[in-house]
């Protein structure tokens, strides 16, 4: 704790509490000196700085740490609850909710700064049929391959999500329509190339996607529709 001495003159000067050896050189050992403190704190005059007061301090600045480390505690409890509510209960993404929210900052950025962004919507086919044939197990096994699989193949400021079962969007930052269709395009063939391993083999995919520009003032309920759309209209001709 710094402590400010008064002098004289009217200044305050910074000193801080020290040691002094009474009746010898002070070359002796450091065990001879005494504490000596002279000084004012927080404003308190010298001669009103008793060891009642001293004690009322340090018991303040405890309470004042105490507190501090309280609020701190908190902060860090609030922000883990917040990425809890985000997350997918079963993959390491973002959830629907999310997803949603991540949607209207993006359409402000559309609106602010005049900047494209596009949804990527994907739909895994036959995800019934994989569950059916090998058990929910094997599902969560092709929902994780599918999830990192997207993962590697975007960028850090774009955001995944599991919308539902067996759907997944992608937000594509800084992307215009047409980038978007051959982004999705290239996840397609990914998915295709790299199909998940089920007991010890390679369970091939079928699955749309739909991809959407973002507009700024659109809500968030009417771009996942038109994804909704696009990707149907993806399905339809595909088959």
């Amino acid at each position: 704790m710094k402590i400010d001495k008064t002098s004289s003159s009217g200044r305050t000067e910074r000193v801080a509490t020290g040691y002094t050896k009474t009746g010898a050189s002070a070359s002796a050992p450091a065990q001879d000196f005494e504490p000596v403190v002279s000084a004012s704190v927080l404003g308190i005059p010298e001669a009103e700085f008793t060891p009642r007061v001293r004690d009322a301090i340090m018991t303040l600045m405890h309470e004042v740490d105490r507190l501090r480390r309280e609020v701190e505690q908190a902060r860090a409890k609030l922000e883990d609850m917040a990425r809890t509510a985000d997350q997918d209960m079963l993959l390491p993404i973002l959830n629907r909710r999310a997803f949603v929210r991540e949607i209207t900052r993006f359409t402000s950025f559309a609106a602010r700064y005049n900047t494209s962004s596009s949804i990527v919507y994907i739909d895994l086919d036959d995800f019934k049929a994989v569950n059916d044939a090998h058990g929910h197990a094997a599902g969560d096994t092709v929902l994780h391959h599918v999830a990192n699989l997207i993962l590697g193949q975007i960028r850090e400021s774009d955001v995944l999500a599991r919308l539902g079962g067996d759907e997944f969007g992608v937000i594509l930052a800084h992307v215009t329509n047409e980038q978007a269709q051959r982004k999705g395009a290239s996840l397609a063939q990914a998915l295709r190339d790299h199909p998940p391993v089920i007991e010890g083999q390679p369970v091939p995919l079928s699955f749309s996607y739909g991809v959407y520009e973002l507009r700024a003032g659109e809500s968030p309920d009417g771009i996942m529709q038109e994804a909704d759309r696009a990707m149907y209209a993806h399905k339809r001709s595909s088959s």
